[in-house]
């Protein structure tokens, strides 16, 4: 079978996840902790939130590692204003991410990705995708592993597969 053609792979490392965890469901909580990092320059390089079984919101995303402890205090006193009951941060982490101009209209890009990672035993922790690519937070210790499984899963320019 032909390896699915992409634009790239790209990484990102010295990232930490951090995230606001279980606040009560309601319009604007995204908002407020995104406004909060914006305001004090702390730049979010990926975001994922959802809303579980019980209504209650997670919001969970990634910043520059340097950013880690002045993040945690702003989301400390910020999980209290919105009814969260946790802060999470995990230091260490990065993202590694697939890109390309038809991935809309490619059915199996998702499943290549998450089962070529899962092969050599990267562990996801959190993904996001848009129009154009996929990316997953995965532990800085797995950024080799996570490539190379993705340089042997699909078909990049230059590649000559």
């Amino acid at each position: 079978m032909a390896k699915i053609k992409i634009g790239g792979i790209m990484q990102t490392t010295g990232l930490a996840k951090v995230g606001v965890m279980s606040i009560p469901d309601q319009p604007g909580i995204a908002g407020k902790i995104m406004s909060a990092m914006g305001e004090r320059g702390i730049n979010v390089q990926f975001i994922v939130q959802l809303i579980d079984i019980h209504d209650c919101s997670h919001v969970v995303f990634c910043i520059a590692e340097d950013e880690l402890e002045r993040a945690q205090d702003i989301l400390e006193g910020l999980r209290q204003d919105v009814g969260g009951e946790q802060v999470i941060q995990r230091p260490n982490v990065a993202i590694i991410s697939i890109f390309g101009p038809d991935f809309r209209e490619r059915p199996g890009i998702a499943s290549e990705m998450f089962s070529a990672l899962g092969g050599k035993g990267v562990n996801i922790l959190a993904i996001s995708t848009s129009i154009s690519s996929l990316s997953c937070i995965i532990d800085s210790s797995q950024v080799e592993a996570a490539e190379q499984a993705l340089q042997e899963a699909f078909d990049e320019p230059g590649s000559g597969a």
